[in-house]
């Protein structure tokens, strides 16, 4: 691409104000995107797949140690009576039910006891009819918030388009017009996820509550799910568009797709849509970790504490002026922010999660920018949480919930995502294809000229021809991108054979690469127990402990009543109740509860 002696001449990239150029101008590009775009992409990708699992396990492993150490025992029992004990306003919901199903006189009855916990016969009655409004209010709102999103997605699609159209009328712009609207829609786009992460985290907390969950982990639990969906597809819809639909419904010369009167489908870059896709993954990523994860979680509760104390000064109050100069440390600590729960740092770590894992094949610098910003977040927390946050109420709890079947899953989608990201959206196919299928010395010279098709300039539509062309020679073809036949041909423009065999040749890379990568995943697992060595020996060893030490007090108890029996009987008798009572082994009588090997093993 980059030898201006074998140039080759390519069609213009927009109606009347484009004109003809040269495809070793995309040479800065083609070099940029070959440091994504490069067989070392599919191992690392493979590499950041098995990490995640192997991340997944430790986690595992971690919750296990942590879980033995600090002596959680009887925590599913405390979770069981959690699960027991409904929510306020879940027995106020049961409560007008009964109110509006009952005569008056069932209504005096009921109203010395109005505690609907209490009531074994008030556990389920709110049913799927009384809940089915709830449900259908949830269903309609995720469907119109996502559309919303794809709306918005649109919106700047549109705008990227016009703008390319608008900025290609100047010459001064013409030539920055690729990197102009790419920089810019990225911000737009960046400035929406922003705004709009913090609006569904009110909308989905605001539904949960129509749905009226019974118990506290029910209510977090919804809540989760729904604020992940939302949040995630908002973060991910415009990286998924430039990974899989810009520059597939571009059309050919000739007969090109329109949004608008005028306005074409935007292409892909001369060196693929993976460089794009880098940059607007990397812009999104750093930008929101920057913006939200820590700039807003400092200034937000700064700001906020900073309200309450003007607004403390404007109100007249009977407050003594000594106190007032030297406060106590409960009033210091009243007026920081309320506690709000750990829902919002899980829910940045898991979307971080899925910047690492989802698209680390079209941005490997993904694992180091995540690690740097981890690092910085780690002290900005621990600020936040010490000087800014009111002390939270601890909670004991065995494992962090679904958070973990959330990372399960993020951690199985990315190897579909990276399997597509590399068959589809990158060029490491149909260099394999070229290389091993149509090269005559087994090399890649000759790829980009396999890669373009020639179209007749003669057939361009009226109107669409270049006004004032500048190119240095005439042209009779030019070339574009895309695997057609030539103008020549019986059936012209349509899709070779090439484009079919690369096609099918992509779809079985997408099936090759999940199952190996699953594979090793399901390996990787299984060779990483879940519980620790050293934490397994601990636990035989106190099961073995504690059945001698049940065995000793089984002994002392026989012992002891058989003591007066032996005395009551004389000496012979004695003997005898000794050899009946125990074996030669040590084992205890056929009578005893612990003279088998089976109970001593279950207990």
């Amino acid at each position: 691409m980059c030898d201006q002696h074998n140039a080759f001449t390519m069609c213009p990239l927009c109606d009347k104000s484009c004109d003809y150029w040269n495809l070793s101008s995309a040479c800065g590009t083609a070099r940029a995107s070959h440091l994504f775009d490069n067989p070392a992409t599919v191992f690392f990708s493979i590499f950041m797949a098995l990490w995640a699992t192997m991340f997944l396990e430790n986690w595992k492993r971690l919750q296990m140690r942590l879980g033995y150490f600090w002596d959680l025992t009887g925590i599913e029992e405390e979770e069981e009576r959690a699960q027991e004990h409904s929510r306020p306003e879940y027995e106020t919901k049961v409560r007008e039910k009964m109110l509006k199903e009952s005569d008056k006189s069932v209504v005096r009855k009921l109203e010395p006891n109005m505690n609907a916990s209490d009531d074994e016969d008030d556990e389920d009655k709110l049913t799927w009819k009384d809940r089915f409004p709830g449900y259908l209010m949830n269903f309609a709102s995720i469907l119109f918030m996502i559309a919303l999103t794809f709306s918005i997605v649109f919106g700047v699609i549109v705008y990227r388009i016009t703008t390319a159209a608008a900025l290609s009328l100047n010459k001064a712009t013409r030539s920055n017009v690729r990197v102009t609207v790419t920089a810019t829609a990225v911000i737009i786009n960046l400035v929406v996820i922003l705004i709009l992460d913090e609006i569904y985290g009110a909308v989905a907390q605001w539904l949960t509550k129509i749905e009226v969950p019974k118990t506290e982990q029910t209510f977090e639990e919804r809540l989760i799910l729904k604020a992940f969906l939302l949040k995630f597809v908002n973060a991910f819809s415009p990286i998924f568009y430039v990974a899989f639909f810009k520059g597939r419904f571009v059309g050919r010369p000739g007969s090109y797709v329109y949004v608008f009167d005028g306005y074409r489908m935007e292409e892909c870059a001369p060196g693929g849509c993976l460089m794009e896709l880098c940059t607007q993954l990397s812009i999104i990523m750093l930008g929101k970790q920057l913006i939200q994860n820590n700039i807003f979680e400092i200034g937000v509760p700064k700001l906020k504490k900073l309200f309450r104390k003007l607004k403390d000064e404007t109100e007249p109050g009977e407050t003594d002026s000594a106190h007032s100069k030297h406060p106590e440390q409960w009033d210091l600590d009243y007026s920081l922010e309320p506690y709000t729960g750990l829902t919002p740092e899980y829910m940045e770590m898991i979307i971080q999660f899925g910047f690492v894992t989802l698209f680390v094949a079209s941005f490997p610098l993904a694992p180091l920018f995540a690690l740097l910003n981890n690092v910085i977040e780690v002290r900005l927390d621990a600020k936040k949480f010490v000087t800014e946050l009111r002390r939270p109420d601890a909670v004991r709890t065995k494992d962090i919930g679904i958070w973990f079947d959330i990372l399960s899953g993020i951690g199985k989608f990315s190897v579909i995502i990276n399997a597509f990201v590399i068959a589809i959206t990158s060029d490491f196919i149909p260099r394999l294809v070229y290389q091993y299928s149509y090269s005559h010395n087994g090399t890649l010279h000759g790829f980009v000229n396999h890669t373009l098709s020639f179209f007749n300039v003669s057939q361009l539509k009226e109107g669409t021809q270049p006004e004032s062309s500048q190119f240095g020679q005439e042209v009779q073809f030019c070339r574009f991108k895309d695997y057609r036949e030539p103008p020549w041909a019986p059936n012209p423009y349509e899709f070779s054979k090439q484009y079919w065999f690369i096609l099918s040749a992509r779809l079985a890379f997408v099936i090759i690469f999940q199952n190996l990568v699953m594979f090793l995943s399901v390996l990787v697992d299984w060779m990483i127990p879940d519980i620790p060595t050293d934490i397994s020996e601990q636990i035989k060893k106190e099961k073995s402990l504690l059945v001698d030490f049940f065995l000793k007090e089984e002994h002392g108890k026989l012992k002891l009543t058989d003591e007066p029996a032996r005395r009551s009987r004389g000496p012979e008798h004695a003997g005898r109740s000794r050899t009946a009572s125990t074996t030669p082994s040590g084992r205890s009588r056929p009578g005893s509860v612990w003279s088998s090997g089976s109970q001593h093993t279950s207990v």
